[in-house]
Protein backbone atom coordinates (compact mmCIF):
# COMPACT_ATOMS: atom_id res chain seq x y z
CA UNK A 1 0.00 0.00 0.00
CA UNK A 2 1.38 3.37 -1.05
CA UNK A 3 0.73 6.07 1.54
CA UNK A 4 0.31 9.64 0.35
CA UNK A 5 0.37 12.28 3.08
CA UNK A 6 -1.58 15.47 2.40
CA UNK A 7 -0.40 18.77 3.83
CA UNK A 8 -3.94 20.19 4.05
CA UNK A 9 -7.52 19.15 3.21
CA UNK A 10 -7.98 18.96 -0.58
CA UNK A 11 -9.79 21.95 -2.09
CA UNK A 12 -13.22 20.73 -3.10
CA UNK A 13 -13.98 22.95 -6.13
CA UNK A 14 -10.97 21.74 -8.19
CA UNK A 15 -11.87 18.14 -7.32
CA UNK A 16 -15.46 18.57 -8.51
CA UNK A 17 -14.20 20.22 -11.70
CA UNK A 18 -11.85 17.29 -12.26
CA UNK A 19 -14.71 14.89 -11.62
CA UNK A 20 -16.79 16.70 -14.24
CA UNK A 21 -13.92 16.67 -16.74
CA UNK A 22 -14.05 12.87 -16.73
CA UNK A 23 -17.38 13.11 -18.61
CA UNK A 24 -15.69 14.63 -21.65
CA UNK A 25 -15.30 11.91 -24.32
CA UNK A 26 -11.76 10.59 -24.37
CA UNK A 27 -10.73 12.47 -21.20
CA UNK A 28 -10.07 9.23 -19.30
CA UNK A 29 -7.04 8.68 -21.54
CA UNK A 30 -5.37 11.62 -19.83
CA UNK A 31 -3.13 10.47 -16.95
CA UNK A 32 -4.61 12.93 -14.45
CA UNK A 33 -8.28 12.10 -15.14
CA UNK A 34 -9.99 9.18 -13.40
CA UNK A 35 -11.57 6.42 -15.46
CA UNK A 36 -8.60 4.96 -17.26
CA UNK A 37 -7.41 2.50 -14.63
CA UNK A 38 -8.28 -1.20 -14.66
CA UNK A 39 -8.02 -1.90 -10.92
CA UNK A 40 -8.28 0.02 -7.68
CA UNK A 41 -5.10 1.97 -6.93
CA UNK A 42 -3.00 0.59 -4.08
CA UNK A 43 -3.13 4.00 -2.44
CA UNK A 44 -3.95 5.36 1.01
CA UNK A 45 -4.48 9.09 1.56
CA UNK A 46 -3.55 10.44 4.98
CA UNK A 47 -4.41 13.81 6.48
CA UNK A 48 -3.04 14.63 9.93
CA UNK A 49 -3.62 17.35 12.49
CA UNK A 50 -7.24 17.95 11.45
CA UNK A 51 -8.88 20.58 13.65
CA UNK A 52 -12.64 21.12 13.71
CA UNK A 53 -14.02 24.64 13.40
CA UNK A 54 -16.60 25.27 16.14
CA UNK A 55 -18.87 27.37 13.90
CA UNK A 56 -18.86 24.75 11.16
CA UNK A 57 -19.77 22.02 13.65
CA UNK A 58 -22.62 24.11 15.03
CA UNK A 59 -23.93 24.83 11.53
CA UNK A 60 -23.78 21.11 10.69
CA UNK A 61 -25.64 20.23 13.89
CA UNK A 62 -28.40 22.68 13.00
CA UNK A 63 -28.82 21.47 9.40
CA UNK A 64 -28.97 17.82 10.47
CA UNK A 65 -31.01 18.25 13.67
CA UNK A 66 -28.38 17.40 16.29
CA UNK A 67 -28.22 19.21 19.61
CA UNK A 68 -25.31 21.61 19.97
CA UNK A 69 -22.46 20.00 21.89
CA UNK A 70 -18.70 19.60 21.79
CA UNK A 71 -18.91 15.95 20.74
CA UNK A 72 -18.72 15.35 17.00
CA UNK A 73 -21.66 13.38 15.53
CA UNK A 74 -20.28 10.25 13.92
CA UNK A 75 -21.62 11.43 10.56
CA UNK A 76 -19.72 14.71 10.91
CA UNK A 77 -16.45 12.76 10.88
CA UNK A 78 -17.57 11.49 7.45
CA UNK A 79 -17.69 15.15 6.37
CA UNK A 80 -14.05 15.52 7.44
CA UNK A 81 -13.10 12.38 5.48
CA UNK A 82 -15.13 13.21 2.36
CA UNK A 83 -12.52 15.47 0.70
CA UNK A 84 -10.13 12.51 0.82
CA UNK A 85 -12.84 10.28 -0.71
CA UNK A 86 -13.21 12.69 -3.60
CA UNK A 87 -9.44 13.10 -3.98
CA UNK A 88 -9.09 9.32 -4.21
CA UNK A 89 -11.95 8.94 -6.70
CA UNK A 90 -10.59 11.69 -8.97
CA UNK A 91 -7.03 10.38 -8.93
CA UNK A 92 -5.77 9.49 -12.40
CA UNK A 93 -5.27 5.85 -11.37
CA UNK A 94 -8.90 5.41 -10.28
CA UNK A 95 -10.84 3.04 -12.60
CA UNK A 96 -14.14 4.98 -12.78
CA UNK A 97 -15.22 8.60 -13.15
CA UNK A 98 -16.53 9.87 -9.82
CA UNK A 99 -19.62 11.34 -11.50
CA UNK A 100 -22.21 8.60 -11.86
CA UNK A 101 -21.08 6.48 -8.91
CA UNK A 102 -23.97 5.62 -6.58
CA UNK A 103 -23.54 5.51 -2.80
CA UNK A 104 -25.60 2.44 -1.88
CA UNK A 105 -24.58 1.55 1.69
CA UNK A 106 -22.74 3.13 4.58
CA UNK A 107 -21.54 1.68 7.88
CA UNK A 108 -19.95 3.74 10.65
CA UNK A 109 -18.45 2.40 13.85
CA UNK A 110 -17.80 4.94 16.57
CA UNK A 111 -15.48 3.56 19.24
CA UNK A 112 -15.86 6.72 21.28
CA UNK A 113 -16.91 10.26 20.42
CA UNK A 114 -14.31 12.57 18.94
CA UNK A 115 -14.45 15.94 20.67
CA UNK A 116 -14.05 19.54 19.65
CA UNK A 117 -10.45 20.55 20.29
CA UNK A 118 -8.99 17.11 19.54
CA UNK A 119 -6.68 16.82 16.55
CA UNK A 120 -7.63 14.00 14.20
CA UNK A 121 -5.67 11.95 11.71
CA UNK A 122 -7.78 10.59 8.86
CA UNK A 123 -6.85 7.72 6.57
CA UNK A 124 -8.78 6.72 3.42
CA UNK A 125 -8.32 3.85 0.96
CA UNK A 126 -10.45 1.78 -1.42
CA UNK A 127 -11.13 -1.95 -1.56
CA UNK A 128 -10.94 -4.08 -4.69
CA UNK A 129 -13.72 -4.36 -7.24
CA UNK A 130 -16.55 -6.84 -6.64
CA UNK A 131 -19.49 -7.96 -8.80
CA UNK A 132 -22.94 -6.57 -8.02
CA UNK A 133 -26.31 -7.48 -9.61
CA UNK A 134 -26.44 -4.00 -11.14
CA UNK A 135 -22.78 -3.57 -12.04
CA UNK A 136 -19.57 -3.38 -10.02
CA UNK A 137 -19.15 -2.29 -6.43
CA UNK A 138 -16.28 -1.18 -4.23
CA UNK A 139 -15.92 0.32 -0.78
CA UNK A 140 -14.05 3.34 0.50
CA UNK A 141 -12.61 2.62 3.95
CA UNK A 142 -11.95 5.52 6.32
CA UNK A 143 -10.44 5.76 9.77
CA UNK A 144 -10.09 8.62 12.26
CA UNK A 145 -7.44 8.53 14.96
CA UNK A 146 -6.68 10.69 17.98
CA UNK A 147 -3.00 10.09 18.59
CA UNK A 148 -2.59 6.31 18.63
CA UNK A 149 -6.29 5.70 19.40
CA UNK A 150 -8.70 4.60 16.67
CA UNK A 151 -11.94 6.42 17.46
CA UNK A 152 -14.00 6.03 14.25
CA UNK A 153 -14.27 3.77 11.17
CA UNK A 154 -16.42 3.88 8.06
CA UNK A 155 -17.21 1.58 5.13
CA UNK A 156 -18.83 3.46 2.27
CA UNK A 157 -20.11 1.13 -0.49
CA UNK A 158 -20.38 2.55 -4.01
CA UNK A 159 -21.88 1.14 -7.18
CA UNK A 160 -20.71 1.61 -10.74
CA UNK A 161 -23.74 0.76 -12.85
CA UNK A 162 -23.27 -1.73 -15.63
CA UNK A 163 -23.99 -5.34 -16.51
CA UNK A 164 -24.32 -7.36 -13.32
CA UNK A 165 -22.36 -10.56 -12.81
CA UNK A 166 -23.72 -11.79 -9.51
CA UNK A 167 -27.07 -12.52 -7.90
CA UNK A 168 -25.68 -11.64 -4.47
CA UNK A 169 -26.14 -8.16 -3.08
CA UNK A 170 -23.65 -6.06 -1.18
CA UNK A 171 -24.86 -7.36 2.18
CA UNK A 172 -25.68 -5.24 5.21
CA UNK A 173 -29.12 -3.79 5.86
CA UNK A 174 -31.52 -4.67 3.07
CA UNK A 175 -35.14 -4.39 4.26
CA UNK A 176 -37.13 -1.99 6.38
CA UNK A 177 -38.53 -3.12 9.75
CA UNK A 178 -42.03 -4.24 8.83
CA UNK A 179 -43.66 -3.17 12.11
CA UNK A 180 -41.69 -0.02 12.78
CA UNK A 181 -43.63 2.85 14.34
CA UNK A 182 -43.68 6.19 12.57
CA UNK A 183 -42.44 8.67 15.15
CA UNK A 184 -41.89 11.78 13.03
CA UNK A 185 -42.63 13.37 9.67
CA UNK A 186 -40.08 15.71 8.15
CA UNK A 187 -40.78 18.39 5.56
CA UNK A 188 -37.65 18.86 3.49
CA UNK A 189 -37.30 22.26 1.78
CA UNK A 190 -36.13 22.68 -1.77
CA UNK A 191 -32.87 24.29 -0.66
CA UNK A 192 -31.89 21.46 1.71
CA UNK A 193 -29.21 20.21 -0.69
CA UNK A 194 -27.58 23.64 -0.81
CA UNK A 195 -27.78 24.03 2.96
CA UNK A 196 -26.15 20.65 3.56
CA UNK A 197 -23.54 21.31 0.88
CA UNK A 198 -22.58 24.56 2.62
CA UNK A 199 -21.57 22.65 5.78
CA UNK A 200 -20.36 19.39 4.22
CA UNK A 201 -18.55 20.62 1.12
CA UNK A 202 -20.43 18.07 -1.02
CA UNK A 203 -21.57 20.23 -3.93
CA UNK A 204 -22.55 17.36 -6.21
CA UNK A 205 -24.86 18.99 -8.81
CA UNK A 206 -27.61 16.40 -8.31
CA UNK A 207 -28.19 17.86 -4.84
CA UNK A 208 -27.84 21.57 -5.49
CA UNK A 209 -30.51 22.74 -7.94
CA UNK A 210 -33.32 21.26 -10.06
CA UNK A 211 -31.65 22.39 -13.28
CA UNK A 212 -28.32 20.71 -12.55
CA UNK A 213 -30.09 17.61 -11.22
CA UNK A 214 -32.03 17.29 -14.49
CA UNK A 215 -28.75 17.09 -16.40
CA UNK A 216 -28.21 13.74 -14.62
CA UNK A 217 -31.72 12.39 -15.11
CA UNK A 218 -33.45 13.52 -11.90
CA UNK A 219 -36.70 15.50 -12.05
CA UNK A 220 -35.52 17.73 -9.19
CA UNK A 221 -32.64 18.04 -6.76
CA UNK A 222 -32.32 15.11 -4.35
CA UNK A 223 -31.33 15.03 -0.70
CA UNK A 224 -27.83 13.89 0.21
CA UNK A 225 -27.89 10.33 1.48
CA UNK A 226 -25.52 11.23 4.31
CA UNK A 227 -27.84 14.05 5.38
CA UNK A 228 -30.65 11.50 5.64
CA UNK A 229 -28.48 9.18 7.70
CA UNK A 230 -27.41 12.05 9.95
CA UNK A 231 -31.03 13.16 10.42
CA UNK A 232 -31.96 9.63 11.52
CA UNK A 233 -29.13 9.57 14.07
CA UNK A 234 -30.21 12.98 15.35
CA UNK A 235 -33.69 11.55 15.93
CA UNK A 236 -32.12 8.73 17.99
CA UNK A 237 -29.47 10.91 19.60
CA UNK A 238 -30.59 10.51 23.21
CA UNK A 239 -30.43 6.71 22.95
CA UNK A 240 -26.99 6.39 21.38
CA UNK A 241 -24.14 5.37 23.62
CA UNK A 242 -20.55 6.50 23.31
CA UNK A 243 -19.75 3.43 21.18
CA UNK A 244 -22.02 2.05 18.46
CA UNK A 245 -22.23 0.83 14.88
CA UNK A 246 -24.81 2.29 12.52
CA UNK A 247 -25.37 0.94 9.02
CA UNK A 248 -27.80 2.03 6.35
CA UNK A 249 -28.81 1.07 2.84
CA UNK A 250 -29.89 3.87 0.51
CA UNK A 251 -32.93 2.76 -1.49
CA UNK A 252 -34.57 5.52 -3.53
CA UNK A 253 -33.55 9.18 -3.74
CA UNK A 254 -35.61 11.77 -1.88
CA UNK A 255 -36.82 14.44 -4.29
CA UNK A 256 -36.73 18.02 -2.97
CA UNK A 257 -38.90 19.54 -1.72
CA UNK A 258 -40.53 16.56 -0.08
CA UNK A 259 -42.15 15.05 2.98
CA UNK A 260 -40.89 11.82 4.54
CA UNK A 261 -41.83 9.65 7.51
CA UNK A 262 -39.27 8.36 10.00
CA UNK A 263 -40.04 5.04 11.68
CA UNK A 264 -38.18 2.99 14.27
CA UNK A 265 -38.32 -0.34 16.05
CA UNK A 266 -36.43 -1.05 19.28
CA UNK A 267 -35.68 -4.78 19.48
CA UNK A 268 -34.87 -4.57 23.18
CA UNK A 269 -31.50 -6.28 22.76
CA UNK A 270 -29.46 -3.17 22.09
CA UNK A 271 -30.43 -2.73 18.42
CA UNK A 272 -32.75 -0.15 16.94
CA UNK A 273 -33.95 -0.58 13.36
CA UNK A 274 -35.16 2.49 11.51
CA UNK A 275 -36.42 3.57 8.12
CA UNK A 276 -37.29 6.65 6.10
CA UNK A 277 -40.24 6.38 3.73
CA UNK A 278 -42.18 8.68 1.46
CA UNK A 279 -44.90 10.13 3.69
CA UNK A 280 -47.60 9.75 1.03
CA UNK A 281 -46.64 6.68 -1.01
CA UNK A 282 -44.81 4.69 1.64
CA UNK A 283 -41.92 3.85 -0.69
CA UNK A 284 -38.62 3.24 1.04
CA UNK A 285 -35.76 5.77 0.87
CA UNK A 286 -33.44 4.41 3.59
CA UNK A 287 -33.31 1.47 5.97
CA UNK A 288 -30.85 1.12 8.80
CA UNK A 289 -29.94 -0.26 12.19
CA UNK A 290 -27.83 0.96 15.09
CA UNK A 291 -26.38 -1.36 17.70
Amino acid sequence: MTERALASPPAMLPLFLRAGAALVPGASALPFIAGGGKEMPDLELVLTDVEVDRDRLAAYDRVCGFSLRDELPSTFVHVLAFPLHLALMTDGSFPFPAVGLVHIENRITQHRPARLGERLSIRVRATGLEPHPRGTQFSVLSEAWVGQELVWEEVSVNLRRGSGKSTAGAGGVESAPADSTTTAEWRLPGDLGRRYASVSGDHNPIHIHPLTAKLFGFPSAIAHGMWTKARCLAALENRLGDAYTVEVAFKRPILLPGKVAFGELDSGDGEISFAVRDARKGTSHLVGAVS
